[in-house]
């Protein structure tokens, strides 16, 4: 297709996308197709057009592909692959045949015009700035971001969006009303080929399935919250850091959510190792899969940790308690059998005490709050007062005493569970500690680390 054509194709179809994003609402999430979608499907692309290109010459390429890329595919060499794709290895090639997307499948695609993600997330952790015209290799996936995008898997190789700057390919279905962009706009223009010829997904890479958690196993303590950027990563790795600060060695795992490489990096830095997450079990999102596979997810990711010999096990479980898949995985059984210890994270006093109630509904074994909730003094103490719980800033996370006492509340609501029927009982333990926080430990600081991860995920 000369380049004449596609861009008089691209022009047709930019009305569907627009400066204003409210006019992707008048098209049919999964059934409208555009007119150029026969001009990029990947059989319809020359082979010679995708495999063949001349020697770089003087010029150097950065390229973050994996090994394996075979020789007649350059310009799967040369593109930027995405963090989501950081367990994939060759060989690798132009797939000859292709039909419909599905979650996981890896594509190479074209970037059209930059829009709220300008940056993409390469597997060494650098976040590479986005020019139009750059090629990528992301994943297709579902994405569940209430302060960003709802997007799906479309159904056809056509022009879709870029949702996630970790490399997530899918079409926009909502937004934030703050979203002041629209979605950086890519075409797909092939799909890669793994080892067998077919296309590639990121379940053929992942770890090996886990239907049980190893002995012996680790104390295990879960992060979850009230929503997306209620303080939950910053709480993780604080927690994480905290512990290896007694001397322990603690794994990480996030179970739920949308391939991120920054969290990743950031609890490698707080000194968790292994670090895990749902794409280490062959998902790029965890959006829309079904219950059996979110626990599968689970034992999967904390029985390798296990196996690791870690001391102790950090998971943070995406977005809030109400959302599907969240719920689904905290309600359980698979669950409630395994963790040790629950911490809420929450952006206020009423967000605490409402996703308490939740969590004592299904008998959880809560110990702490803490989030964003933990700047504010007097939100803290309303939130201390009416669920009975401490609060713990990220610095006191840090403190021996602090995480120590997070340890013994888990024995605690280990012998509360082996209680006879009918025994009495208080309705939650929590932390046997009181919490001395400086005035100095309460500033906004999360709120600005939430927001350089925004622009980032």
């Amino acid at each position: 297709m000369r380049n004449g054509d596609f861009s008089r194709e691209i022009a047709e179809i930019r009305p569907f996308y627009g400066k204003d994003p409210s006019q992707l609402h008048n098209s049919p999430a999964y059934d409208w197709v555009p007119r150029a979608q026969t001009a990029v499907l990947p059989n319809d692309i020359p082979r010679g057009d995708l495999c063949a290109m001349p020697d770089a010459g003087l010029h150097s390429y950065d390229s973050s592909a994996p090994d394996g890329v075979v020789p007649d595919a350059a310009r799967l060499r040369r593109a930027a692959w995405a963090s989501t794709t950081r367990r994939v290895r060759g060989p690798l090639s132009i797939a000859k045949n292709a039909t419909s997307p599905k979650p996981g499948d890896l594509i190479l695609a074209r970037v059209d015009e930059i829009g709220f993600h300008g940056g993409l997330q390469l597997p060494d952790g650098r976040r590479k700035r986005l020019f139009v015209g750059d090629e990528i290799v992301v994943a297709y996936a579902n994405r569940y971001a209430p302060n960003q995008f709802e997007a799906v898997v479309p159904r056809s190789y056509g022009p879709c969006q870029l949702v996630a700057g970790g490399g997530v390919a899918a079409r926009v279905l909502s937004w934030h009303g703050s979203i002041n962009k629209t979605a950086t706009q890519i075409t797909p223009l092939a799909a890669v080929a793994g080892a067998t010829g077919a296309v590639a997904n990121l379940k053929d890479y992942a770890l090996p399935t886990l239907d049980a958690i190893p002995e012996p196993r680790p104390r295990v303590l879960a992060v979850c919250g009230t929503s997306m950027d209620s303080g939950k990563t910053q709480t993780a790795a604080f927690l994480v850091k905290g512990l290896s600060l007694t001397g322990l060695r603690v794994g990480f795992a996030k179970v739920t959510g949308t391939g991120s490489g920054g969290d990743t990096w950031l609890l490698k830095d707080a000194c968790a190792n292994p670090v895990l997450d749902f794409t280490d079990a062959g998902l790029a999102s965890t959006y829309l899969e079904p219950p059996r596979e979110i626990e599968r997810v689970f034992l999967t990711l904390v029985g390798h940790l296990a196996k690791a010999n870690v001391d102790a096990v950090v998971l943070e479980i995406a977005d809030g308690v109400l959302q599907a898949e969240t719920a689904a995985l905290l309600k359980s059984p698979v669950f409630a059998a395994n963790v040790s210890g629950v911490v809420f994270a929450s952006g206020d006093a009423m967000g605490a005490l409402a996703g308490t109630n939740w969590l004592r509904r299904y008998r959880l074994p809560l110990i702490a709050l803490s989030g964003v909730v933990s700047s504010s003094p007097l939100q803290s103490q309303e939130a201390a007062k009416t669920t009975g719980l401490s609060v713990l800033s990220r610095q006191d996370l840090l403190r021996a005493q602090t995480v120590l006492g997070l340890l013994s509340a888990t024995d605690r609501h280990g012998r509360t569970r082996n209680r006879p029927t009918g025994s009495r009982q208080r309705e939650d333990d929590g932390v046997e500690l009181r919490v001395l926080v400086p005035e100095a430990s309460f500033h906004p600081s999360p709120h600005r680390d939430m927001a350089e991860r925004r622009r980032d995920s």
